[in-house]
């Protein structure tokens, strides 16, 4: 089983390390190998312009980020999604990395 890599991308990198901790958590719970990352937009966009992601969640405060990071990685078919904004406000790490989980398996197929 491949380690499924995981991106969360906010204004400032912040607001996502809780949920990323929290996911992490969740994951390592389960069994899941997975890599969650929160960053800045700016670090995520020089990221992926040179790492590969499976999945890249952007936070409800920056959702107007959505097709710039949607063009940024289209060559690379990776799916972006905003995390719901109740899933972020209660920092639900499982509940957020079960969306992940089901985006990844989407694009797979």
């Amino acid at each position: 089983m491949t380690t499924k890599k995981i991106l969360l991308v906010c204004s400032a990198g912040m607001s996502t390390s809780l949920l990323m901790t929290r996911m992490q958590k969740s994951a390592q719970e389960k069994g899941i190998d997975a890599d969650v990352m929160a960053l800045s937009s700016n670090e995520a966009t020089k990221l992926v312009a040179k790492e590969k992601v499976d999945v890249l969640l952007i936070g409800p405060q920056v959702r107007f980020m959505k097709s710039k990071f949607e063009k940024l990685v289209a060559k690379s078919h990776i799916p972006v999604a905003v995390i719901d904004m109740k899933d972020y406000g209660k920092m639900d790490g499982e509940k957020v990395l079960a969306t992940a989980l089901e985006l990844i398996t989407n694009n797979e197929n």
